[in-house]
């Protein structure tokens, strides 16, 4: 069935500008395939807000946000904002963003494209088959809780930072979890430290009791720092990553080395009602204007948009498939280029997936 349904783009700093036009054409050649009516509402965020609007966050950008059936965000941040006041840095925008859109659950995949297996910093024989989903709480914990800040003290200062959890907040990270394992290999390990923190001690606690309701998907319970240490030694052990907002911040960065790039990794927060969805790589500044970030992030993000924003599994699939076809005939940039291979540009790799997708249409 056609859906009619509107997009905020906010492409944001650093690469944000170059990868988002690509992923959006990507879109709305998938859109013009199905037969919907996609519209896409750019907006400034980050960095590029407080240049042109002098916030992070404008009103006008969070009203779009707010509006739209989903938003696709590019990256925010960059050197040239780092000593602003806190309340004003791009970064901002982000907690702004997921704290007003109510976005408490981040899903962040770690699959391996068996391409790229040399790509990985790991051994092949250690990597081969992952595919692990990080389920990370987003608008709790250490982030969020109060009180914070830094004050004086007579011998200095005194930074202070909050971790907070309630009943609630577990409760509702935990269904995520185990919806999303039952939907896949039917396990969830949930990572805490509730040896020495009463905070993942509460934490560990709910989650077993919300694991009454799932006895058909197997749970185990995980110190963070073993499951830091497991993630390297033999991640095919994971399924679905159960874990607070700090651990998961953490932790889903280094899932993501382990398929070659974080430049190939998308994510989607989730909430009450509209979406965000995201490459996991940030800003990358130093390589910002260069036509040579990876497009793959933003365009699997764009995927995800389809598949838990929109329900189009068969769009969403589409797009997968031309990212992994592309991949398959050695097309690379340069994060994951073995040496020796041609290296191709963001307009370049995103013209040859662009093209797979078109191909696909014709023979459809």
């Amino acid at each position: 069935m056609a859906v009619s349904k509107t997009i905020a783009v906010l492409a944001g700093d650093g690469v944000g500008p170059e990868i988002m036009p690509v992923a959006v054409e990507v879109l709305k050649a998938v859109g013009k395939h199905g037969g919907h009516a996609l519209t896409f509402l750019p907006a400034p965020v980050g960095g590029q807000a407080i240049d042109d609007m002098g916030w992070p966050l404008p009103d006008e950008t969070l009203r779009i946000a707010r509006t739209s059936d989903a938003v696709l965000l590019g990256a925010v941040g960059g050197p040239q904002w780092e000593n602003l006041a806190y309340e004003r840095r791009p970064e901002r925008a982000l907690l702004g963003l997921r704290e007003q859109l109510g976005l408490f659950a981040n899903l962040r995949p770690a699959r391996l494209y068996a391409e790229l297996a040399d790509a990985s910093t790991l051994k092949r024989e250690v990597i081969e088959g992952i595919d692990v989903l990080v389920v990370r709480e987003l608008t709790g914990g250490i982030y969020f809780g109060k009180p914070r800040g830094v004050e004086a003290t007579p011998t200095g200062h005194r930074g202070v930072n909050t971790e907070v959890y309630t009943t609630e907040e577990i409760t509702r990270i935990a269904t995520v979890a185990f919806e999303a394992a039952r939907k896949r290999q039917g396990r969830v390990t949930s990572v805490d430290k509730a040896n020495v923190l009463e905070s993942s001690e509460l934490w560990r606690r709910v989650v077993t009791e919300v694991h009454h309701t799932y006895r058909d998907v197997e749970l185990r319970h995980m110190y963070v720092d073993n499951c830091a240490m497991q993630l390297i030694r033999n991640p095919r052990q994971f399924d679905v990553i159960l874990t607070t907002n700090l651990f998961g911040d953490i932790l889903s960065d280094a899932a993501a080395m382990l398929t070659g790039s974080i430049g190939m990794l998308p994510s989607a927060s989730v909430g009450a009602t509209t979406g965000m969805y995201e490459p996991i790589h940030g800003s990358a500044p130093d390589i910002a204007g260069q036509d040579c970030a990876n497009p793959i992030g933003m365009i699997a993000s764009g995927a995800m948009l389809l598949r838990y924003a929109f329900g189009l599994e068969n769009e969403a699939a589409l797009v997968e498939g031309a990212i992994q076809h592309v991949l398959a005939t050695g097309s690379r940039t340069r994060d994951i280029a073995d040496s020796g291979a041609t290296v191709i540009g963001t307009r370049e790799m995103g013209a040859r997936i662009l093209e797979r997708i078109d191909g696909l249409q014709v023979n459809a």
